[in-house]
């Protein structure tokens, strides 16, 4: 079951507009009370008892909380956003109000030495979408669940070298280096899997840390010599642009990705499309990367009848980063782990429910 920051605005909306909300701090005397809420991502617009000025809780905020939450599983929001937003305890008294969200303490599991205790836990919010409480109440869920806090494993970029001329599409210099970033991602995850990765070429050239991103390992220098794509020229030409393509031992293709901005769902699709009609029925991903607050235009345009045949699949942004950081940390290898673990890190996009 997905949580999506529409699940999450939708039942805020449902909130009373006349109420003063405790927080789920109770060392937290103040209170918040709704001012408006957009539909269907936000913002959330909020006043506090003690300010007179309203507050914003931005959609992205929201996005980033929706990813991290599983059902029935304890979340430290504080910990989700690193300390940072100073609505985050906000946010998360909202939620707590609303049917499907519960507080709880957890245990903590303490390792000193060898010597392991269990001690009180800190507040966290827990999603229970098949028990819901009263709308408008705080309450709390009394679980055993326990939890060991490992540190996080964090994807670790090194500096890139921007081009001059900022790429077709994109207005924002910010969301070139973060595409970039993401392309070196996959060429760093697929190497590690014993894939070769195709980039496309006008974005070889830049430099990241000390090499040209056509020089890292694992890099396909020329389409044209794959055995799956020589065969026919309108394959290679099609394929040329598009962003990421993973190759394995000249035999398969595990995966066509394109690396989308919030403008670009519906060229990444079809430049995927001229690559799958001029080529044999290879069985393959065809996937879009994006930011995880694009997830319902992602559904939404891979669901348009010209783009069905595809059965495309979303890959986040935060999901490539933790395979990423994960691969970095562990040396993960095609040894260790086979192409269905890709699937783990991917959503189905045909049939998926795309955000109104």
């Amino acid at each position: 079951m997905k949580l999506t920051a529409s699940n999450i605005v939708k039942a805020i909306s449902g909130l009373p507009k006349d109420q003063w909300f405790e927080y789920v701090n109770p060392k937290n005397k103040g209170k918040v009370k709704l001012v408006s809420v957009t539909m269907p991502e936000g913002p959330i617009i909020l006043q506090r008892f003690d300010k007179k000025i309203n507050e914003s809780i931005s959609s992205k905020m929201i996005w980033r909380l929706a990813n991290s939450m599983l059902p029935n599983a304890p979340v430290n929001v504080d910990r989700v956003f690193a300390g940072s937003y100073n609505t985050r305890s906000v946010l998360e008294t909202l939620m707590a109000h609303t049917p499907e969200f519960y507080w709880c303490t957890p245990g903590r599991i303490e390792l000193e030495n060898s010597t392991q205790e269990i001690k009180a836990g800190h507040k966290h919010l827990m999603w229970r979408p098949d028990t819901p409480h009263k709308n408008g109440v705080l309450q709390k869920f009394d679980t055993d669940i326990v939890i060991s806090e490992i540190p996080a494993a964090n994807a670790i970029y090194e500096a890139l070298k921007m081009p001059n001329v900022i790429a077709d599409g994109i207005t924002d210099i910010n969301v070139q280096r973060r595409h970039l970033q993401i392309q070196i991602a996959l060429v760093a995850i697929g190497y590690q899997l014993g894939f070769r990765t195709w980039v496309a070429r006008n974005d070889q050239g830049i430099t990241y840390g000390n090499k040209k991103v056509g020089e890292l390992d694992g890099i396909v220098v020329s389409l044209e010599q794959e055995n799956l794509l020589k065969a026919w020229d309108d394959a290679v030409k099609a394929a040329m642009h598009i962003d990421c393509i993973w190759f394995r031992n000249g035999k398969f293709m595990p995966a066509v990705m394109e690396v989308e901005h919030s403008t670009g769902v519906t060229s990444g699709l079809t430049r995927m499309k001229g690559l799958k009609d001029h080529i044999p029925l290879y069985p393959t991903r065809w996937v879009i990367v994006a930011p995880d607050e694009d997830r319902g235009k992602v559904m939404k345009e891979a669901n348009k009848p010209q783009f069905c045949d595809l059965q495309a699949m979303f890959f986040p942004y935060s999901a490539v980063d933790e395979l990423y950081a994960l691969c970095q940390k562990r040396k993960l290898t095609n040894k260790a782990v086979n192409e269905a673990f890709l699937d783990c890190f991917m959503e189905p996009c045909l049939g998926g429910l795309p955000l109104h």
